[in-house]
């Protein structure tokens, strides 16, 4: 967030329903809402900065991750012309088999997932999982997605970024993806939050029209692999040669 504001781009963080620090009764709002009201407010967002003047309808991204990263793939296949193009980090396409792979250290809270996501072994459930799972709806996706994911992540399995990746690949839709092994539920090396900053500012550069400094021997330096799109960020395949 704080490389985008120094970029020059206006950077808002919205609490949607479901956000947790404004008590029990603003979660709960959430539950089952994953896709619908939840994403309704990031729409709201989006509208209020066009209306108010800090920026122009086309000139919107969306970024976020883990569940921000859910969003993303969300506010891109669902309200395609929405967003002028996401940023995905360690975000899940699938609900149902995001809940599939829950990982043992979590099982006491799982029910509670149920609770706030969808019931993975219910045909209501099951049904609503994949209405609300952007996956099933990448064919919708019309504007450019960048996409980070650590090769360890126990929370959100690689097929969760691999399967999205493949099915845009399929329709020709704009993608870029870079895997970092080693790396788990977000980017806790420093070479390798560097690097994936640096393919993102110039992912919004070429998108927005956006500062930009050049990769450079940031990837180089970095775990990353390069899984598909490069052309998508300025400069990250000569930064990968």
């Amino acid at each position: 967030m704080r490389t985008a504001q120094q970029r020059g781009y206006a950077v808002l963080p919205v609490n949607y329903r479901g956000a947790t620090g404004f008590g029990t009764q603003f979660i709960s709002a959430g539950d089952l809402q994953r896709g619908r009201t939840m994403h309704d407010d990031l729409l709201d967002a989006v509208q209020w900065t066009a209306t108010s003047g800090v920026t122009s309808a086309d000139k919107a991204a969306i970024m976020g991750g883990s569940h921000g990263g859910y969003a993303t793939l969300a506010g891109m296949a669902f309200t395609p012309t929405t967003y002028a193009c996401g940023v995905d980090i360690v975000g899940p396409s699938n609900l149902f088999t995001l809940l599939q792979t829950i990982p043992p250290y979590w099982e006491a809270g799982k029910q509670q997932f149920y609770k706030h996501i969808g019931h993975p072994t219910t045909e209501e459930g099951k049904a609503l999982l994949k209405e609300r799972s952007p996956l099933n709806f990448a064919q919708n996706i019309q504007r450019p997605l960048l996409i980070g994911l650590g090769a360890n992540d126990p929370r959100v399995n690689v097929a969760e970024s691999e399967q999205i990746v493949a099915a845009m690949a399929a329709k020709n839709i704009p993608v870029a993806y870079v895997l970092f092994p080693y790396e788990g539920h977000g980017f806790a090396r420093p070479v390798n939050n560097i690097a994936f900053n640096a393919v993102t500012e110039n992912f919004l550069g070429l998108c927005l029209a956006g500062r930009a400094e050049p990769i450079g021997a940031t990837v180089k330096a970095s775990t990353a692999q390069v899984r598909h799109g490069a052309k998508f960020a300025p400069g990250l395949l000569e930064a990968m040669r």
